[in-house]
């Protein structure tokens, strides 16, 4: 269960980089003690399980005791919060435990819902109004292929589904604009499809290229679709964007009578 101490900070600051915490977590797998499972992680060859851990140390007056929020020796609080499923110790966060994550997720709780097929806690306002996909969280960022349903940096949920962490989001809009993985559009394009249909109106294409037409796929909608072939891009007939992939070659079209 997640409690709260009420006390607002603890009577000793101490922790690491990741956490803010009075006692150090006793590993149960090698049996050493750190101050948190990231710390034991970088340095030993093998990860901690934080869900087995039965035993901490007080930094206050090092008793090794029973995980719990408070030092039974010296009262020293170990965490404004703590969770006892998850043996997680930090400041007050606004922190609950999801038993559909089955970890410990920063809230407010109540700004938050629990979407059972992506596995996956999101703000309120995606609910009902985000594609699902099943186990979403439990997939390996694309962009830097680490974890991301236990990881302490935040997600971006694209408008596919897919998830990202926050910042190789923002070092993919730096390269281009469409998902990693099914290469849909993700974010608004239809100021940059406008632009390119005057650009594409002010550039005709030489004589021998103005009738030929080409196949394309559309990225967004997934229309397949028979378009003028322009080099600056195919426009799809359905949903009108840009984000198109050509199938084949141009292929070059009677005159008209």
């Amino acid at each position: 269960m997640a409690t709260s101490s009420g006390s607002g900070d603890m009577e000793v600051a101490a922790g690491c980089e990741h956490y803010t915490r009075g006692c150090e977590l006793r590993a149960p797998c090698c049996g050493k003690f750190y101050t948190c499972r990231l710390c034991h992680d970088s340095i030993e060859n093998h990860k901690m399980d934080r869900f087995k851990v039965v035993e901490v140390q007080c930094v206050k007056c090092k008793r090794i005791q029973k995980a719990q929020q408070k030092c039974e020796h010296c009262n020293h609080v170990f965490g404004d919060y703590y969770c006892d499923i998850c043996h997680l110790y930090d400041k007050d966060k606004n922190q609950y435990h999801c038993d559909g994550c089955g970890i410990c997720r920063i809230g407010p709780k109540e700004l938050f819902d629990h979407c059972a097929k992506c596995n996956l806690c999101l703000p309120l306002s995606f609910r009902g109004n985000h594609k699902c996909i099943e186990n979403v969280s439990r997939q390996d960022c694309p962009i830097c292929l680490e974890d991301i349903h236990t990881s302490r940096v935040g997600g971006r949920v694209l408008p596919c589904g897919h998830l990202l962490h926050s910042p190789c989001y923002e070092d993919m809009l730096k390269q281009g604009y469409r998902c990693p993985l099914c290469m849909r559009s993700a974010l608004d394009m239809s100021w940059y499809w406008r632009q390119l249909d005057e650009e594409v109106a002010q550039t005709p294409m030489p004589s021998e290229y103005q009738n030929m037409t080409v196949n394309i796929l559309c990225n967004d909608c997934n229309t397949r679709s028979t378009v003028a072939f322009h080099i600056l891009g195919m426009k799809c007939n359905n949903c009108m964007s840009y984000n198109t992939s050509q199938e084949g070659r141009p292929l070059q079209q009677p005159n008209s009578p």
